[in-house]
């Protein structure tokens, strides 16, 4: 059994913060997976699933993002969960947005959600970060990952949820590189020779070249002959 926690805060006014694309990737993928609905416990919202052969519980902590340690410690005590079995969905300030990595253990950078964690279940447990960029200062961290998503940012973000849903089997398999290049295709998809409802014009050969007129005499082929 896996269990998947996706860090943010309850909520309406939160749901479109940046804070809160962990929320949105469990969501993600509980709709696109056809997960169970989701139900009260563990101080969050939980629903249960397969992914592939493996079973997953998702885990959406209602505890605010400063206490996330607590729902997930509780999760993982019930389930009898270590935190090798843990895959933690958060925002990641150090990252361009658009760009994700998997990182098993580590210190929390800062992160007062990954400190929780630490915390109550120690730092052992496998992080997908998500890039949100970062704004430029670190006195404006807490204003900046508080607020929404800027309309610029909706493709790539609907992009990498999309991916992060596609590979999500391969991560609850263990199968870091296939999940991160599941993420990968969606964000950079393969180049495509045609588009769709474009007109698509057929590379041109270049023009046959018109023999040059041989103005050479007899007897100067004959000797150019024996150069």
């Amino acid at each position: 059994m896996r269990l998947f926690v996706g860090l943010g805060n309850p909520g309406g006014k939160y749901a479109g913060n940046r804070h809160n694309i962990g929320f949105m990737a469990v969501d993600r993928i509980a709709a696109d997976h056809g997960f169970g609905p989701w139900r009260s416990k563990f101080q969050g919202q939980v629903t249960e699933g397969h992914l592939g052969a493996d079973k997953v519980v998702l885990l959406k902590p209602e505890t605010f993002m400063n206490n996330s340690g607590q729902s997930v410690g509780e999760a993982a005590r019930f389930y009898k969960l270590g935190p090798e079995d843990i895959t933690v969905f958060h925002d990641e300030i150090d990252l361009a947005p658009g760009k994700l990595r998997v990182k098993q253990g580590g210190g929390h950078a800062g992160h007062n959600g990954l400190r929780s964690l630490h915390a109550h279940i120690g730092d052992a447990y496998q992080r997908v970060r998500m890039g949100v960029g970062h704004p430029g200062h670190k006195d404006a961290v807490p204003t900046y990952v508080l607020k929404d998503f800027a309309k610029a940012d909706q493709e790539w973000l609907s992009d990498m949820l999309a991916g992060v849903s596609d590979g999500a089997a391969y991560l609850a398999d263990g199968d870091t590189g296939r999940f991160q290049n599941a993420v990968a295709l969606r964000l950079n998809p393969p180049r495509s020779s045609t588009t769709k409802g474009a007109k698509v014009e057929k590379a041109k050969l270049p023009e046959p070249e018109e023999p040059i007129e041989d103005t050479r005499s007899p007897l100067q082929k004959l000797v150019d002959r024996f150069k």
